[in-house]
């Protein structure tokens, strides 16, 4: 996030599972876009894939850095280029490291030798670079129907013909606390529920058992036989949500891949946002 002072390409380089590689979410984006870490095009997907040694036959775990973060949104990806054999590492390198520790081979199981930069991200830099080079060995096939774009979302309001759930925090979705990014406008689309991330993910990040999660749906509303929208403020914890939908057995869910940094950038979008008082009260 911004401000955060955190960097994954340095983490990456201190300690990592033996054998990972780095799947840098802003670097393998459509970064014409004017918005972050946007799915890229298809054959900029294959190019990191072949980079990172990813084959349509591999079975591909993917983790991070804080528990369940920015490695739902991998899955996602993954999963909307074709490769459904995807899966994410519960509570990521924190609960690795915390199951590790304790065994007599645990300290080979974190990886902490010094990477230099070319050894680390080289070839999957060199890969989205290489924009115009010979076709990618992995075709990517894109799967429409785990996206969404604005037009999609924009009908979905209009004729609530599908739920919309926001993973951003209560205060954000209320328009009750700034968004981190500067120049969005504050509050949620029309008809949208608030569902935080967060709020799924157990103590130390990693996620809610099948049965509180049924439960978090359940009390939200949620129609997990229903198709589903989810969005958040840049299409990362909008996976959180989507992850665990997945594992609830809901079907039809999308990813707004846009998400409120799109949407909330616009004038041209409807927002419900807080209502003031007359008179200089706050907002309600």
């Amino acid at each position: 996030m911004p401000g955060s002072g955190r960097s994954g390409r340095d983490e990456y380089r201190a300690a990592r599972i033996p054998g990972a590689r780095f799947l840098d979410i802003d670097a393998v984006a459509d970064r014409a876009s004017g918005l972050p870490h946007m799915l890229p095009p298809a054959a900029a997907m294959g190019r990191a894939l072949d980079a990172l040694g990813v084959t349509p036959s591999h079975t591909v775990v993917v983790y991070d850095g804080k528990g369940l973060f920015s490695a739902p949104r991998g899955w996602w990806m993954l999963r909307a280029f074709g490769h459904a054999r995807v899966a994410v590492l519960n509570g990521g390198m924190p609960a690795w490291a915390e199951a590790t520790k304790a065994r007599p081979d645990g300290p080979g199981l974190t990886d902490r030798s010094p990477l230099s930069e070319a050894e680390a991200f080289g070839a999957l830099d060199a890969a989205v670079a290489d924009a115009g080079g010979a076709p990618p060995a992995y075709r990517c096939e894109p799967v429409a129907s785990l996206v969404d774009d604005l037009d999609g979302v924009l009908d979905a309001v209009r004729s609530r013909s599908r739920q919309i759930i926001d993973a951003r925090s209560g205060g954000r979705f209320r328009g009750t606390e700034p968004e981190p990014r500067a120049g969005l406008r504050g509050g949620h689309m029309p008809g949208a529920i608030n569902v935080p991330f967060d709020s799924l993910l157990m103590y130390g990040g990693a996620m809610s058992r099948p049965e509180e999660l049924l439960s978090s749906f359940k009390a939200a509303r949620i129609d997990l036989d229903g198709p589903i929208t989810v969005s958040c403020g840049t299409g990362v914890t909008a996976c959180v949500v989507a992850l665990a939908l997945d594992s609830c057995g809901a079907r039809d869910v999308r990813v707004y891949d846009g998400s409120w940094t799109e949407w909330g950038g616009r004038d041209d979008t409807p927002v419900v946002q807080p209502q003031v008082k007359k008179g200089g009260g706050g907002a309600a």
